[in-house]
């Protein structure tokens, strides 16, 4: 633990340990000023100084000194109540010391975004600098510099990026020393805070001493009759009303106070639904895991069938975990997904609900996190990072789809989820569910060596049968051209006969774009990343070319940048390309596409599912998204473009990810009163991998790749 050392130690005074959000491993000591003593509280923010600025901390503990030497003070109390329970914090440091990553960053990528305060350096010219404008002795640099100075004062990133180009700061330290320029550090205000709105009440008013106009009487009159209103309200029910109200307050006719909101992420209200009844293995099943609730720490792996009626048990169990006064965290793989997930959620718990995700506003993310801290919502559903959801007292974590690999958080703090939803249920004593129709290799072979216990759902609800699944052989097609080289005849007579029959098809391909990528018929050049140098796919909406890697994109060319020819081919297929494809080939079907393309805009993902489930879609492209857990009752076909293109990866996962993808969205057909079926096109029929997710058969799977990985050392076996 570091110390610093401007003031000796009053031996009075508190010392307390406050990790920082900058990439350092220590945790630091500073004292606590006696008018700040009786804020202090762990889990709360605080400013204090760190060589010459002034950053955000994190009051994690107590603090001591041995050696009476000098320590800074803390400057201020961010936060009125915590932010984190003490109980968090030995989970926050098993992260940083297993990730090697630093406690204090550690805990700023929990919280929300946009918390943290830190002073910056503010350049302005002074009038020494204004004379010298103009000045023969200016270097180029200077010349751009101090104008642009001149129009404001401003940091050195934006000053940077008005002049278009870097500035070395050793440039700003002799412009300094001439006199020309001054630099005085402030603190950039947090740009998110809780919401407040401005109320109106009778309470505190002064008697009557004047008649009342009209106007005001309906005022005072609304007021007595429904109580305190929002000014928004009041300005609803009397168009005119903010300026009333301001006169009548100055009158002291009523009051006018500030009072926090939260903002709703959620949008529509959701029905009350009633559970409805268990099949046998459900029952089973819940008898097997409701017992496990507030006795220790558990792992289960819940082993169901696409549509085994999985979310039901997560639902159950998190009523269990209610009645015994515990909190529940359910994690989910994709943002497209918690949608659906928080309305099964909020119709059986109604507003105890909170949700946690990047897809949030960060003013509605924190008042989530708020209503979290305050007890108003013991449910926390989110992606990978409501993994760190501030409850006290969880006794109910759930991972759905426990298998997929968006759980993986990479750049910053690099996490799994799954496992940290495991790490965190240990240190809380709690139970862990994690559930998948198609288990992660690690996690089956946890439960053959003992550490997992495992449920299983060997059948779908109601005695749906999976969907019959058949293979065609695209080899078959090689000498096809077009787009019919990947439309089998096959699978255009059964969508034909899908939309014929009143039903909606999916379409699946795991390639965006329109075309995987370009080449030059003459030199045989692609054309290429300037930055990774890998092919770039076409985007024809868009008319760009884009790195799916780095996210570089220029314009799309008519000739080739090596040779200059125009005598360019398109290569290879994407789901744009197949959107297009099948709004030619079936023009009386509604075509719609999902993926990472199309769903970046707020609220698309949710307005696609409606669509989805309203019927106004027939036929629904997409990319793996659409294979995640989704309940779609109205599509009776699955048609998979190729199901080769994950197989060949260069990764020792490569298999289990194409029997995962390609099991799970065939788990779409079929889940409604009518039978489904799949097309499974690939060029490889005979692969384990193809012939274990034809067949539904995940052991058929495991017991071949488990010898693979254990003969070449890969994990589990090894790390």
């Amino acid at each position: 633990m570091k110390t610093s050392d401007p003031h000796p130690i009053d031996p009075q005074r508190r010392i307390v340990t406050v990790a920082v959000a900058l990439p350092v491993r220590e945790t630091f000591s500073y004292s606590v000023p006696v008018h700040l003593a009786d804020q202090i509280g762990v889990g709360k923010r605080v400013l204090v100084p760190f060589g010459r600025r002034r950053i955000t901390g994190y009051l994690i503990g107590d603090g001591s000194s041995d050696r009476q030497m000098d320590v800074k003070h803390v400057l201020d109390i961010l936060d009125d109540r915590p932010l984190f329970p003490a109980g968090m914090i030995p989970f926050f440091e098993w992260i940083a010391t297993y990730y090697m990553h630093p406690l204090g960053q550690v805990i700023a990528t929990a919280l929300p975004a946009g918390l943290n305060l830190a002073d910056v350096a503010i350049l302005s010219i002074t009038p020494s600098g204004q004379k010298a404008i103009g000045a023969a002795q200016l270097t180029p640099l200077e010349e751009r510099v101090l104008p642009a100075l001149d129009k404001r004062p401003t940091d050195l990133r934006q000053l940077q990026q008005a002049v278009g180009q870097p500035i070395a700061r050793a440039l700003i330290h002799q412009m300094q020393r001439r006199g020309w320029v001054q630099v005085e550090r402030r603190i950039r205000a947090r740009p998110v805070r809780p919401k407040t709105v401005r109320w109106v009440t009778l309470s505190g008013a002064g008697p009557l001493t004047t008649p009342l106009s009209k106007p005001r009487r309906v005022i005072r009159q609304i007021l007595e009759t429904e109580g305190d209103l929002s000014l928004a309200n009041l300005q609803a029910r009397r168009p005119g009303a903010p300026a009333l109200v301001r006169a009548m307050e100055r009158d002291g006719q009523v009051g006018i106070f500030e009072k926090a909101v939260y903002r709703d992420p959620f949008g529509d209200p959701i029905e009350p639904d009633a559970p409805p009844a268990l099949t046998v293995e459900q029952t089973a099943a819940m008898q097997t895991l409701a017992p496990m609730l507030g006795q220790g720490f558990q792992s289960v792996l819940l082993a169901g069938v696409t549509g085994s009626g999985k979310t039901e048990i997560y639902l159950r169990l998190t009523q269990a975990a209610l009645e015994k006064g515990i909190q529940v965290v359910v994690l989910v793989p994709e943002i497209a997904l918690i949608s659906q997930t928080e309305r099964r959620f909020r119709a059986r718990f109604g507003q105890t609900v909170a949700v946690l995700h990047s897809g949030l506003s960060p003013g509605q993310r924190y008042d989530q996190w708020c209503r979290i801290t305050d007890g108003q919502a013991p449910i926390a559903i989110g992606a990978r990072s409501c993994i760190f959801a501030p409850f006290e007292n969880v006794g109910l974590i759930i991972v759905d789809e426990e298998h997929d690999t968006a759980y993986k958080q990479e750049g910053g703090l690099s996490y799994n989820a799954r496992d940290l939803a495991v790490v965190r249920a240990r240190h809380h004593d709690a139970l862990v569910v994690l559930g998948s129709a198609t288990p992660s290799v690690q996690s089956w072979h946890n439960t053959t060596t003992g550490k997992y216990a495992t449920v299983a759902l060997t059948r779908r609800i109601n005695r749906r049968p999976l969907p019959a699944i058949r293979t065609v052989d695209l080899a078959l097609c090689r000498d096809e051209r077009g787009i019919h080289r990947y439309i089998t005849p096959q699978l255009r007579q059964q969508i034909r006969q899908t939309l014929d029959d009143g039903n909606q098809v999916l379409i699946f391909l795991n390639r965006r774009g329109f075309s995987a990528f370009t080449i030059c018929a003459d030199c045989r050049q692609p054309i290429r990343c300037k930055n990774c140098d890998i092919t770039l796919t076409l985007h024809q909406r868009a008319n760009a070319l884009r790195c799916h890697y780095c996210g570089f994109s220029r314009a799309a060319v008519g000739s080739c940048p090596a040779c200059g020819s125009d005598n360019l081919r398109l290569m290879g297929v994407g789901t744009e390309k197949i959107e297009a494809a099948m709004a030619e080939l079936f023009p009386d079907a509604r075509v719609a596409r999902m993926d990472r393309d199309t769903m970046t805009r707020k609220g698309a993902t949710v307005k696609l599912l409606k669509d989805l489930k309203h019927r106004r879609i027939d036929i629904l492209v997409g990319t793996q998204m659409v294979a995640k857990g989704h309940d779609f009752p109205g599509i009776t076909l699955v048609g998979v473009i190729c199901a080769d293109l994950t197989l060949n990866f260069p990764d020792f996962r490569a298999g289990e990810r194409t029997f995962q993808l390609l099991a799970q969205v065939a788990g779409r057909a079929g889940r409604g009163a009518q039978p489904g079926q799949v097309i499974l096109q690939t060029f490889n029929p005979a692969h384990f991998s193809i012939l274990a997710a034809k067949h539904q058969d995940f052991l058929a799977f495991y017991n071949q790749e488990i010898g693979f990985r254990k003969a070449l050392g890969y994990p589990p076996f090894t790390r």
